[in-house]
């Protein structure tokens, strides 16, 4: 169900954390998406890096990234093949499954994880200058506090 705001409402919204945390996530993935683009990888975009995020620097076979991202094989597939086609991963044989295939970083996938890790620091740098460097420790604790069940 989606949630409606209602301006003429006569109680106020909770300000809940969910709401915080989602406005800081898309704040953050629209600066580094502007940040990736300005850095010369033309090709990277929200949706693109949601999928990127899967896919270890040692690569993973397809099936097991259509199992981990979370969204339907078709919509892997239409990503896949856009990176493929702008050069940033490839596809292999899988020698273990002869109808399944490896997803690899080609040495220009590989410069844009370089790019995005340099990128990620930066904006981790202004956000503990903005917040302080006790505050900043004490919300990486917190986050990793509340991310821990979903590790497990």
């Amino acid at each position: 169900m989606v949630k409606q705001l209602d301006e003429n409402a006569t109680k106020p919204l909770p300000d809940h954390v969910g709401w915080r945390l989602w406005q800081v996530s898309r704040a953050w993935q629209a600066e580094f998406a502007e940040a990736m683009r300005v850095a010369g990888h033309g090709w990277f975009s929200e949706s693109r890096a949601g999928l990127l995020g899967h896919i270890p620097r040692r690569g993973m076979k397809q099936a097991a990234l259509i199992e981990r991202a979370g969204i339907s094989k078709q919509a892997v597939q239409q990503l896949l093949d856009g990176l493929e086609a702008e050069g940033v991963i490839g596809r292999a044989p899988d020698p273990e499954d002869k109808r399944g295939k490896l997803v690899l970083y080609t040495p220009k996938g590989r410069a844009a994880l370089d790019d995005g890790d340099r990128i990620k620091l930066d904006i981790e740098t202004r956000y503990r200058a903005h917040l302080g460097e006790g505050a900043y420790d004490a919300l990486m604790a917190a986050l990793r506090a509340l991310a821990e069940p979903q590790a497990r």
